[in-house]
């Protein structure tokens, strides 16, 4: 299902991969209890760390964009990460709220 914020995310993906970022896709495929964003929503991340688009909020995000550029620099192909209330740097990365959240990043290439 696609929307208007995928399509834009989308469409400046695009635009990065023609200049020659290297750019990584990440995609919410989980969530329990309190989650600032659904199942399905989508972020990208270029290898300079600018980014488009929303997985979940302020230090998550932080966070996520950081493993996107190591995904990056390592040339991995693609990487899941679990962020969960139990983690002993859930208040760090902001899950002090109860949440839980499984993103998967994926390399795109052109």
């Amino acid at each position: 299902m696609s929307n208007r914020v995928d399509e834009k995310i989308f469409e400046e993906a695009f635009d990065w991969i023609n200049i020659n970022n290297k750019i990584a896709l990440v995609t919410v495929i989980k969530t329990w209890g309190s989650s600032p964003r659904q199942v399905g929503s989508k972020m990208i991340v270029n290898e300079k760390g600018d980014f488009s688009g929303s997985i979940s909020g302020g230090c998550v995000e932080s966070a996520v964009v950081g493993e996107c550029i190591d995904l990056l620099k390592k040339d991995k192909p693609s990487k899941k990460l679990d962020f969960k209330v139990s983690n002993q740097t859930a208040w760090d990365i902001g899950l002090a709220c109860g949440g839980e959240i499984s993103v998967y990043l994926e390399q795109i290439k052109k």
